[in-house]
């Protein structure tokens, strides 16, 4: 599966986004979707899931503010209170089987959307 990741941007503290990753291939709707972030100097961490049967996982400190989607085609995460803390690289990745927090335990990666928070 080709995975490509779109809709950063700039936005103010406390605005909004929405990330989509679209995918090809006939099988997408058997893998994991999960998206990723990485800071300047910091590893990259896992942010959101969502499983072949929409089954969501989310990060504790994301809980309530993203929120993540699918359907047969794409995923979105959608970024809601922004802070400035979320200034990252958002990459979203596919697997076969559980949610999985990660990165080594992805196969495919879109090539990651910037998004630059504000104060």
């Amino acid at each position: 599966v080709q995975l490509q990741a779109s809709g950063g941007g700039l936005v103010q503290a406390g605005g909004s986004l929405t990330l989509s990753c679209a995918a090809s291939g006939r099988t997408f709707s058997i893998y994991v979707i999960s998206w990723f972030r990485q800071a300047p100097g910091k590893e990259r961490e896992f942010v959101a899931g969502i499983s072949a049967s929409s089954w969501n996982t989310y990060a504790d400190s994301v809980k309530g503010r993203f929120t993540v989607s699918r359907d047969n085609a794409k995923s979105t995460l959608q970024i809601n209170s922004l802070k400035p803390e979320d200034t990252a690289v958002y990459y979203c990745a596919a697997r076969v089987g559980a949610v999985h927090i990660a990165p080594t335990a992805y196969d495919y990666w879109g090539q990651g959307t910037q998004v630059t928070v504000s104060s």
